[in-house]
């Protein structure tokens, strides 16, 4: 018997969202129905929605979600009715080279439900990132589904399903700061500030905050973990360089972020690092950017320079570590939201967000 449930969606590039019923199939064989109780709105729900990523309209909206496992398909063993579980967009395959290689952070063929929702008229949803949870219930892959501590709040602990567990895991899993080394993250967005965070829980000791906004520069320090910050509107590339090198002892950082995904930010990035240093690229670039570097340059400063896809992260490891680090008060994934909001509010978070006015809105079902 199909579901039909409240849930946002995109029909058109550019136009606004809209809130509308849609049909839920019965779960097929390994497919599950969770019933969401909070999802974030997330940068990439926005490039969804203005044609950034793909034209397959309409889209269901909505992947930083938490909620509880309502019904299962018969062959699911991987979670039960009643489970609390965050969903990932990473449920691995493991039969693609890279997982056969031991590295399924990289799998190539990640699960997603098998069969599509739909709007009321059969319309088939293309749902973001295979998950679709700006809903009041969506159908996932069971591996879509991480089971973490059922005391966390569902607004706090969906966050980790796309935007902090890709700034943390650009600095934890992709960068490997260390206790001891220094890092400098730019762009201090949800992801920039994810990317400090974890930095302090890994115990860097120079962790510095780059961003042309007062504002969030002050908020990376007081509340996610920033040792030192920089306003760098109105630097040079030297200049930033300069100032990086004067917090760090006259050297460059040992891992840099550019959490942006600009070409400027990303030759910030590659010059404030020191000699052997690693360059984390987790901002998105556009199809249309390119990128020049002096290739001499390239070689003599040694070192890596790695991308970040999901901050390399491995759900199963990640988010129940991250949850029960968030009950202990170690690591501060509460702050990151800074609205609650209703299904009916996703719009106006697209705008607050365009204008950087919050790290996150959440939309809590009640």
């Amino acid at each position: 018997m199909t579901t039909t449930v409240k849930a946002v969606i995109s029909r058109a590039k550019n136009e606004p969202v809209e809130l509308t019923d849609i049909v839920i199939p019965d779960p097929g064989e390994n497919d599950v129905i969770v019933r969401i109780q909070a999802c974030g709105v997330c940068h990439t729900d926005l490039a969804y929605r203005d044609g950034g990523i793909t034209d397959d309209y309409p889209f269901l909206l909505g992947h930083e979600a938490a909620g509880v496992v309502e019904q299962v398909g018969d062959r699911v063993t991987h979670v039960e009715v009643g489970d609390y579980v965050v969903l990932n967009w990473r449920a691995v395959c493991g039969q693609c080279r890279a997982c056969k290689k031991g590295e399924p952070k990289y799998c190539f063929d990640t699960h997603n439900a098998s069969k599509k929702m739909t709007l009321a008229d059969g319309t088939e949803l293309e749902a973001a990132l295979g998950i679709g949870a700006f809903a009041e219930k969506t159908l996932v892959h069971e591996g879509q589904c991480t089971k973490v501590n059922s005391e966390a709040d569902p607004a706090v602990a969906g966050l980790l399903g796309c935007g902090v567990m890709a700034g943390l895991g650009a600095a934890v899993n992709t960068g490997e700061v260390k206790r001891g080394e220094s890092i400098a993250v730019i762009g201090v967005g949800g992801v920039g500030m994810a990317a400090i965070a974890g930095a302090a829980v890994a115990g860097a000791t120079k962790i510095i905050a780059i961003d042309i906004s007062d504002a969030k520069l002050a908020r990376a320090k007081e509340e996610f973990g920033a040792t030192h910050t920089i306003n760098s509107s109105g630097l040079s590339d030297d200049e930033l360089v300069e100032k990086v090198q004067e917090i760090n002892g006259g050297f460059g950082v040992d891992v840099a972020v550019d959490a942006v995904g600009l070409p400027q930010t990303y030759k910030q990035a590659f010059y404030v690092r020191d000699l052997a240093g690693r360059v984390v690229l987790v901002g998105v670039p556009t199809p249309d950017m390119t990128l020049e570097l002096p290739f001499l340059d390239v070689f003599s400063h040694g070192g890596a320079l790695k991308s970040s896809w999901y901050g390399d992260c491995l759900p199963e490891r990640d988010f129940p570590m991250y949850v029960d680090l968030y009950q202990e008060g170690r690591f501060p994934l509460d702050r990151f939201v800074d609205e609650r909001i209703g299904i009916d509010g996703v719009e106006d978070a697209f705008g607050k967000m365009k204008q950087g006015e919050v790290l996150r809105s959440v939309v809590e079902f009640k």
